[in-house]
């Protein structure tokens, strides 16, 4: 199949022939179909599958056949980072046709606020926007969706985690119930299908590789302890000839240290967290981009929604919290159909969360010896419950025999 084959909108096709697109993605393939047909739809599809394109493209051929100075889609996110990349992917399929989209994401800039208060009362072709910022317009009072024709949540798993499920049923009342709902997730938890019942109208569902690892994504495992953490990432990289590398760590504390510790080695790296303003990781995530910048040290901020290419390396400085999130995390290599490399840092007490991320993958990730000069890590034991050393914070409690226990 070829993107032809779909008979977009003349300009709409000129868009797709200038940026080289030709063949769809399956997820593409799937869904562009059912969107034009109009009904609703449920997309479970791996991150670096191509399921931008795969709701924007038809929606921009609609919006091109049938020209609008209102408001006719309303794509919702959990992210900052993802509402720019979709509104960049939009300005980029539309750029021989006359739709026009914003990006709603909050910041303290009054201006900003003022830019889309307009876009929403003046009307924007499509807005995309985070929860939180969009309950803020709505408010107000003054913005105008009774035109709205299709509403698409993306990452709608991840907005569940984040807690938005209340901010996008109240969204909901202020839409027209007569519209087209699409959902994309990267995994089909309960949650989901809740939520599903509630906004889609016999939906239609596709899923591809739901819950499986990029099949060009090289894994492996190192069994390590923290304090050995940040020796391992400098021998791994120091002196490498290696394309970009995101290491993802679990705290802006974490962070802000690695990233110390590899500058004072040599490394071009930088940290992005929510500490920093969006002018400020605007400007970090151009220099990766441009590589400019070798090495991006992230909290979860980027698991999701940050379409980078030539991803070389992944590193999970810690294991994900869900199973899941190792999935996304990894997703940021080896996307559409390139290889890379994924390597976790397992300490001694993430042996247990580690080996439900093999249940949930279906395979055994290699576990790779550590070089001499780091030492030795801890055994992988993972059926053996390692529990934490007391902390102090809590109060310890009395077993039977009057023995103190730890709670």
């Amino acid at each position: 199949m070829k993107f032809s084959d779909f008979n977009f909108d003349s300009n709409l096709q000129e868009g797709l022939d200038s940026m080289g697109f030709e063949t769809p993605t399956p997820i593409q393939a799937q869904a562009i179909p059912i969107i034009l047909s109009g009904k609703d739809l449920i997309g479970c599809a791996q991150t670096g599958t191509g399921k931008t394109a795969a709701f924007v493209l038809p929606i921009l051929d609609k919006l091109s056949k049938s020209p609008t100075d209102k408001t006719n889609t309303l794509i919702i996110v959990p992210t900052r980072e993802l509402a720019l990349q979709i509104d960049q992917a939009l300005q980029g399929f539309s750029y021989f046709t006359s739709v026009s989209s914003l990006a709603i994401y909050g910041g303290s800039d009054g201006s900003v606020f003022e830019r889309e208060r307009r876009a929403l009362t003046e009307g924007a072709n499509v807005i995309i926007a985070t929860p939180g910022r969009l309950m803020a317009h709505l408010n107000m009072g003054y913005v105008k969706l009774e035109s709205l024709e299709h509403l698409i949540l993306d990452e709608a798993d991840r907005m569940l985690d984040m807690g938005f499920v209340d901010d996008i049923l109240k969204i909901t009342t202020y839409l027209p119930k007569n519209r087209q709902t699409l959902m994309f997730s990267a995994t089909m938890a309960p949650k989901i299908r809740t939520l599903a019942t509630k906004l889609l109208k016999d939906p239609e569902q596709i899923s591809i590789s739901l819950a499986k690892p990029a099949e060009g994504v090289v894994q492996g495992a190192y069994l390590v302890y923290d304090t050995q953490k940040n020796n391992l990432i400098k021998s791994l990289l120091e002196g490498k000839d290696l394309s970009s590398v995101i290491i993802f760590v679990s705290t802006k504390i974490k962070v802000k240290e690695l990233e110390r510790d590899l500058i004072k080695a040599g490394l071009k790296a930088k940290a992005i967290h929510s500490d920093l303003d969006q002018p400020e990781r605007e400007e970090v995530l151009r220099n990766f981009r441009s590589k400019k910048l070798q090495i991006l040290v992230a909290t979860d901020i980027l698991s999701r929604g940050i379409d980078i290419e030539d991803i070389g390396l992944v590193i999970n400085y810690d294991v994900p919290g869900e199973p899941a999130d190792y999935i996304h995390r990894i997703g940021r290599t080896a996307r559409a159909a390139s290889t890379g490399v994924a390597l976790t840092f397992i300490n001694e007490y993430d042996q247990q969360k580690f080996q439900q991320i093999e249940l949930l993958i279906g395979a055994l990730v290699n576990k790779i010896a550590l070089p001499e000069s780091i030492g030795t890590g801890p055994i992988y034991a993972p059926d053996v419950k390692i529990k934490k050393p007391f902390s102090g914070k809590k109060k310890p409690g009395f077993s039977k025999d009057k023995r103190p226990v730890r709670k």
